[in-house]
This record gives structure tokens, C-alpha cells and sequence, in this order.
């Protein structure tokens, strides 16, 4: 795979694979990731144009990982999807810049809404 692609970082396999396999549905080029360490040591960071992450992951968490991308002078827009939608984690992210933060289950077409929006912006969205 060459090019520009979305990421997916998700511990849950399940949900990784069917975000995998809608966006690939969709024409997107993906890469899926279990964890953001494994994401971080992937020669595909620099070719990412966005980020669909959870926020709850062993070991790095969605939101630190969307710290150390800014930290580090990565720009890459984040779609953070949890299972656990708390308010309070919610503004922090999208004060630090995620495009959005969907509860699981989620509706396909909000996902695809948020992938279209962010690369129609192509990541320029103040991020």
C-alpha cells in the first residue's frame, strides 16, 4: 500500500475490523493498528492523513496519543471513537483538535460523515 492512508488503532479487534473494512468498502486506503505504540513504530505515521482511535487502550491511550502527535509536530486529524462517552474527556479532546468523538456503537454514516469532513479540510482544521 502507497500513499496517503487512515489509521485505526483499537485494542478491540472487532471494532478495528469493521472500521477497517468499511472504510476499505469505501475506497479508502487503511491501516489498522492494535495498539498507538504499534501505530507510532509504523512507517506509515508520516503517510497517515487521519486518525480514527479509541480512547481507552492499554498502555497509550487516545488522548495521549493525540498528545505526543502534537507534541512531536505530527498534524494529523483524530476521530476518537470510546465505549465510555464522558464529557469532560470529550471537550479535552476536542480542545486539543480531534474532528470528532463518537460513543460505540456508532452509525457508519456518522464515521464517514467525520472521515469526509476531515479530509475535505485536508487536516487544515487549525490542527
Amino acid at each position: 500500500m502507497q500513499g496517503p492512508v487512515i489509521s485505526i488503532i483499537d485494542d478491540d479487534a472487532s471494532i478495528r475490523g469493521a472500521v477497517e473494512r468499511l472504510l476499505t468498502s469505501m475506497g479508502f486506503a487503511v491501516r489498522a493498528y492494535p495498539s498507538a505504540i504499534e501505530f507510532l513504530g509504523s512507517p506509515r505515521l508520516k503517510d497517515t492523513l487521519c486518525i480514527v482511535a479509541d480512547v481507552e487502550m492499554p498502555g497509550m491511550s487516545g488522548l495521549e496519543l493525540q498528545d505526543h502527535l502534537v507534541a512531536n509536530g505530527f498534524n494529523i486529524p483524530v476521530i476518537f471513537i470510546t465505549a465510555f462517552p464522558e464529557e469532560r474527556i470529550r471537550e479535552r479532546a476536542m480542545k486539543r483538535g480531534a474532528v470528532c468523538f463518537l460513543s460505540k456503537p456508532f452509525d457508519e454514516t456518522q464515521l464517514l460523515e467525520c472521515v469526509q469532513r476531515t479530509l475535505a479540510s485536508d487536516g487544515a482544521a487549525g490542527r
